[in-house]
């Protein structure tokens, strides 16, 4: 896997997209400026670049026309964000578009979706005898295929990457369903994860925390 490059000229903003990404598995190279990032390019491979638009010298706009022939995959996170702003960023070759501020896990989701439609890495993950092919959304068991839903698929993938840490409730459902969904959250977040658990084996793995959440236990448990 080659690593994503994040170009954003506000070292704050730049190091916070990095460390989601790196927490996620996704190795990453941060820069604050286009002139680097063009510099870095000619030197290097990556699998994708996360971009601004608004920097000084260069802009967001200025380095995709430089990516572009390069066939790397392009996302911008920007504050720009009114529809004419999307609209020109997609136009001008952007595998997708992002408005600041963003939340992390659609961020990672979004760079995994650009990814697989890319063909390029992802990763994976393996708990006990569960492995999960991020790059085809493919789950196991043992070996055998698990059939989860799209939220089951969602969900677990929340519990992975934040493995060992517990996640409140609000936060699983609004990340998972977000505000579409007007269902009752208790009923649907804990249905889905007894089935997670049923299908999964993991009835002592995935942890209740009474009226704060749940916690996906560790290795040793």
């Amino acid at each position: 896997m080659k690593p994503i490059l994040v170009v954003d000229d506000e070292e704050p903003i730049a190091n916070l997209i990095k460390r989601t990404l790196t927490d996620a598995g996704y190795p990453c190279v941060a820069v604050t400026s286009g002139v680097e990032a063009a510099d870095l390019l000619e030197e290097k491979h990556f699998d994708l670049v996360v971009l601004d638009v608004m920097m000084p010298e260069v802009d967001g706009y200025d380095l995709l026309r430089y990516i572009l022939p390069t066939g790397t995959p392009t996302i911008f996170l920007t504050a720009k964000g009114t529809l004419s702003d999307r609209v020109r960023g997609l136009q001008m070759g952007a595998d997708d578009y992002i408005v600041k501020p963003f939340e992390p896990a659609e961020l990672v989701a979004r760079v995994e979706s650009v990814l697989r439609r890319a063909g390029r890495g992802t990763v994976g993950f393996t708990a006990w005898d569960v492995q999960v092919d991020t790059a085809a959304c493919r789950v196991t068991r043992a070996g055998k295929p698990v059939s989860l839903t799209p939220k089951e698929y969602d969900l677990l993938m929340l519990l992975l990457r934040n493995r060992g840490s517990v996640l409140y409730r609000d936060y699983l459902y609004e990340t998972v369903w977000g505000e579409d969904e007007m269902l009752d959250n208790t009923r649907t977040l804990d249905t889905h994860i007894q089935r997670l658990r049923k299908k999964l084996g993991w009835e002592n793995k995935i942890t209740t925390i009474h009226r704060v959440g749940y916690r996906l236990e560790g290795e040793d448990r």
